[in-house]
């Protein structure tokens, strides 16, 4: 078994209440096991969180390496918007 470390930790009235509720469905077997699969799933979330902001920050980046837009201002890019929600632009 792995080394384990104790930790104190504070929740709301309404969290415990959630974390006791697995327990005594028999969906977990304990508190810590509860606790342990939030803090393995707000792992993995950060994980996804930070591989999209890469991802954005690469798209940041080619869209800045592609050049100049077609649009001079954010003005055209909303007469250019109001006129496809028109119709006009054909």
């Amino acid at each position: 078994m792995a080394t384990v470390e104790k930790l104190s930790i504070a929740l709301t009235p309404e969290m415990a209440d959630e974390v006791r509720k697995a327990v005594q469905s028999g969906e977990y077997a304990s508190s810590s096991e509860v606790i342990r699969e939030a803090l393995r799933d707000w792992r993995r979330k950060r994980t996804l969180m930070e591989q999209e902001l890469e991802e954005l920050r690469t798209l940041w980046h080619q869209g800045l390496q592609s050049g100049q837009g077609r649009y001079g201002s954010v003005e055209e890019i909303k007469q250019a918007a109001r006129k496809r929600l028109d119709g006009t632009d054909q």
